[in-house]
């Protein structure tokens, strides 16, 4: 006798491929919609299971996508590091963030309330992969463009907590930026996120490398 319902994950190996099809189910939920939009309700009956079932493999809807950006955080590491060459820097960091939406959607997220509804463990790994992330591509920038490890981190930094912040604003694909976009009188609440950030960041790096920043 068969049956629709899913079996509880036994082995090792079967939590972490029930893990992993919850990860990819909630990433594919907060892709079409966003990550405010997406309730642990619609991550469950994504994969077929009950909500409470859920607390097997994930404590709470915020570890999901703490998870969900600690993942992202590693791919945008191996992306920016083999992009170096492809532009200035100010411009090789902001595209890295706009051409991940999702990223940029969970940067927003994670200080507000991903961070705030987990337990102390978990906000640990996800840190260490983060600040892992961070110190990686701004030891690269340092080397590549004379700056002190101290201001290659800030600029990188910079770049992820604009990018978040940013992407918030510019509300892409929703009623409001069309809203935006409308009225005249609103020009200026039209965020490009891609530009303000090239611009920000070369201002930033620009000020870096001034005499007055050396001394």
């Amino acid at each position: 006798m068969t049956s629709d319902t899913p079996q509880r994950a036994r082995s090792a190996e079967a939590k972490q491929q029930r893990e992993r099809a919850i990860l990819d189910a909630a990433r594919a939920l907060a892709t079409a919609r966003s990550v405010r939009e997406v309730t642990l309700t619609d991550v469950a009956a994504a994969v077929g299971l009950h909500k409470s079932a859920m607390l097997r493999y994930f404590e709470t809807r915020e570890q999901i996508f703490l998870a969900l950006a600690a993942d992202e955080w590693r791919d945008w590491t191996e992306g920016v590091r083999s992009s170096w060459a492809s532009g200035p820097p100010e411009v090789v960091l902001a595209r890295s963030f706009v051409s991940r939406p999702l990223f940029c959607d969970l940067l927003a997220h994670i200080p507000l309330n991903l961070e705030r509804n987990v337990s102390f463990p978990s906000v640990r790994s996800y840190k260490r992969t983060s600040l892992a992330a961070v110190r990686a591509v701004a030891g690269d920038l340092a080397s590549r463009e004379g700056l002190s490890e101290q201001q290659a981190y800030d600029v990188v930094a910079t770049a992820a907590g604009l990018a978040g912040a940013l992407w918030q604003m510019a509300a892409p694909g929703t009623k409001l930026r069309e809203f935006y976009k409308s009225e005249p009188e609103l020009a200026h609440a039209v965020v490009d996120v891609e530009p303000r950030l090239v611009r920000v960041l070369g201002a930033l790096i620009a000020g870096f490398r001034s005499p007055a920043a050396a001394r």
